[in-house]
């Protein structure tokens, strides 16, 4: 029989560096969960992306047993990583601060297709850059999928 949920939190920690400080040990001490034994499971399955920005979905059951799924690095975190910057641009309609290809959007797009809403490669590059515009990143060259 299948156990009972008690919460599902959703957390973004840095790969390889999870400690039971904030925003880690309020969020799981409140439910109750062995937070020194998240960090350890955490940071050993994360050691291959130390210090890569992770999303992960905590689910506690009532028990206060736990599991956790680990997704991909954010797109807009991918693309600044991709162009180099800290941020993107204030004014992302008016002030262009970076440019990517569109060979460095599919990359994106394959990297994080598990985690997208979508079904084929070109809705997820579509996706990316429309979070690249939005950051006020240009895109270079013709889309693959206009052709």
């Amino acid at each position: 029989m299948a156990k009972e949920i008690g919460a599902i939190i959703k957390l973004q920690v840095k790969g390889g560096a999870a400690n039971p400080a904030p925003p880690i040990g309020p969020a799981l001490g409140a439910k109750g969960v062995n937070i020194m034994e998240f960090c350890k499971q955490f940071n050993a399955r994360t050691q291959e992306k130390a210090g890569k920005i992770l999303p992960v979905i905590i689910t506690v059951y009532v028990d206060k047993s736990f599991e956790f799924i680990i997704k991909q690095p954010p797109v807009a975190v991918q693309i600044l990583e991709a162009t180099k910057l800290k941020s993107g641009s204030p004014e992302p309609n008016r002030k262009k601060v970076a440019s990517i290809s569109w060979e460095q959007v599919r990359e994106i797009a394959d990297v994080k297709m598990s985690d997208l809403n979508c079904f084929t490669p070109e809705s997820a590059m579509k996706m990316v850059a429309g979070t690249a515009r939005s950051m006020g990143v240009t895109l270079t060259g013709q889309a693959p999928f206009n052709n």
